[in-house]
């Protein structure tokens, strides 16, 4: 039977064609809508979410009705919907029709498939019931729920990189609190713009510690391993990194991101060429290979870099 047969022929077809002409009509406005800020439109997918958050566990919470607002993304077709779950493809037609028809015949559909994490919910199956549910109005829908541990709350309205910045928030108050670093070092501007990074630097306080000890017959409380630390490794690279505006040739980075990037470029650097490669030969080189401007700037940098070092050496 053709599809004009078919839909002329039984007002079931017909509305379900309609149903989903509106519902990829509503997808074009609402991707017109935000043409300028595009991942305000766009699902989460789980696995970008599960990767920012890093869930240390998972339960089965079992069969649950859940609000569909608070359905945000999912497993494997955050690319075929939009933010409201609406279709964004022609191809998706056959499906999402199937799926309306059913619903208009009050057929039973199974129950769908959910992961939560954050207090929201991720689809792993269900994504054309999900989307025919929402755009017919329905506020709530049968899911069978498995939950992943989560310190960081997610709202329906979140993009990747508002979840990003929570997590980093997160982090630095955990930083913070964990080892006084404010109290001890009266800086409160230990910023970065990628999460993970405060363990970086605990560990690299850590480090700074073991040679410390090294040094001396007893034990080096932590809080003074933070401060010398502080003053004879951070704040003499950031010094530099402020004073010849290094950020300008990185936007976007803040000074803390590059004394990360330039120490684990040391790090590769002195497994590379040799252990007694300097750090400020590691500054000089990251400037030149990875700025964005590779101007005569980055060489004055690199030589002061190389000055500032070789006095404290």
């Amino acid at each position: 039977m053709s599809d004009e047969k078919r839909v002329g022929g039984n007002p079931d077809y017909s509305q379900a064609a309609e149903d989903f002409n509106r519902a990829r009509n509503k997808a074009l406005l609402s991707r017109i809508q935000n043409f300028l800020n595009a991942e305000k439109d766009e699902l989460l997918s789980f696995y970008d979410v599960k990767d920012i958050l890093k869930p240390k566990n998972e339960f089965y919470r079992g069969m649950q009705q859940v609000p569909i607002k608070l359905i945000v993304g999912s497993e494997g077709r955050y690319r075929d919907f939009n933010k409201y779950f609406l279709p964004r493809s022609e191809f998706l037609r056959a499906r999402w029709e199937r799926v309306d028809r059913a619903q208009i015949r009050d057929v039973p559909l199974p129950a769908i498939e959910l992961y939560e994490i954050g207090g929201a919910y991720f689809v792993r199956d269900g994504n054309h019931r999900v989307s025919v549910a929402r755009a017919q109005g329905v506020e709530e829908i049968d899911a069978e729920v498995i939950s992943l541990s989560s310190e960081i709350a997610i709202t329906p309205n979140m993009t990747t990189d508002d979840l990003r910045g929570a997590v980093i928030d997160y982090e630095k108050k955990l930083f913070y609190e964990k080892t006084k670093y404010g109290e001890l070092t009266g800086d409160t501007d230990l910023s970065f713009t990628m999460p993970g990074r405060y363990d970086e630097i605990y560990n690299h306080i850590l480090v700074h510690k073991y040679f410390l000890n090294e040094k001396v017959s007893g034990e080096i409380a932590m809080e003074e391993a933070l401060i010398s630390w502080y003053r004879e490794v951070y704040s003499p690279i950031i010094k530099i990194i402020n004073e010849h505006r290094i950020c300008n040739n990185f936007p976007g980075r803040s000074p803390s991101d590059l004394y990360v990037w330039i120490v684990k470029h040391w790090d590769f650097l002195k497994k590379k060429n040799g252990v007694h490669y300097s750090v400020a030969d590691a500054a000089r080189d990251f400037a030149v290979r990875y700025g964005k401007d590779k101007s005569p700037f980055h060489r004055f940098l690199g030589k002061a870099l190389g000055r500032f070092f070789r006095k404290r050496t």
